[in-house]
């Protein structure tokens, strides 16, 4: 089987679109004058529900991205939940060769987390505060499986943003 066919196959799954937030640690946490780290997103399509007791979910990552190294040393993440008014959202933290996560949070309303710091996109149909309770290697990702900690229905207006066939849709 090649790549091709495979992702061919798989791209006729439809997968709701999540932006997965964290905040780096400070540079120097014990220097009360060094700069914070930097809220860092990523927009995914492989996140799932895994268990209702204990709540827990999964995010899968490839190995080596920013955002898979940055919860191997932080535990603490969040998820929102997109809507289809919230495209640009997706498309912005997707790119390739993008720009500082400091300028793609710029103009995006949001508000902190309170269990874990991490950015929550205003309008969101749902968000999520994690904490990461196992890693695991598979192939080029790493699955990452998060005990919810907060959940919010922020925004009951709209639909989902899906992605299938290659490009974000809307239900209907």
């Amino acid at each position: 089987m090649s790549n091709d066919a495979f992702k061919a196959a798989l791209a006729r799954l439809a997968a709701g679109v999540v932006l997965v937030t964290a905040q780096e640690p400070p540079l120097d946490p014990d220097d009360p004058l060094a700069p914070a780290g930097e809220d860092v997103g990523m927009t995914a399509t492989a996140f799932v529900s895994v268990s209702l007791d204990p709540p827990l979910v999964l995010v899968s990552l490839r190995t080596g991205a920013r955002m898979d190294d940055l919860l191997d040393e932080q535990p603490l993440w969040a998820v929102s939940v997109l809507t289809e008014s919230q495209r640009h959202i997706a498309g912005r933290f997707a790119m390739k060769g993008r720009i500082s996560d400091r300028l793609l949070f710029e103009d995006i309303p949001y508000v902190r987390g309170e269990a874990t710091g991490a950015p929550l996109v205003g309008g969101a149909l749902a968000t999520l505060e994690c904490r990461t309770e196992q890693r695991v290697t598979a192939g080029d990702h790493t699955l990452v499986i998060g005990r919810v900690l907060t959940a919010e229905l922020p925004s009951a207006e709209g639909g989902p943003l899906m992605y299938f066939r290659g490009r974000y849709r809307q239900l209907g």
